[in-house]
């Protein structure tokens, strides 16, 4: 699921970096700006990055061999 091209990798890491840290502002009291659950926020972000990946010509491009050597019956 998390495999896509450099471009994608790099943009989801630092969406997660970013959430990670707004995250833990929250768990220290220093911010208290939302009161959504943390595992609510990856199924979001994950659903997300499968869209944009779907969407990449790069990922689509990385993922073409392997659709081409199964067969189909």
């Amino acid at each position: 699921m998390m495999h896509g091209c450099k471009k994608c990798m790099k943009i989801g890491g630092i969406i997660f970096l970013v959430l990670g840290l707004l995250f833990l502002l929250v768990d220290i009291g220093v911010w208290n700006f939302f009161s959504i659950q943390w595992w609510t926020v990856i199924f979001i972000l994950m659903g997300l990055m499968t869209l944009g990946q779907n969407s990449c010509p790069d990922c689509q491009a990385m993922r073409m061999p392997e659709a081409k050597g199964k067969k189909k019956r």
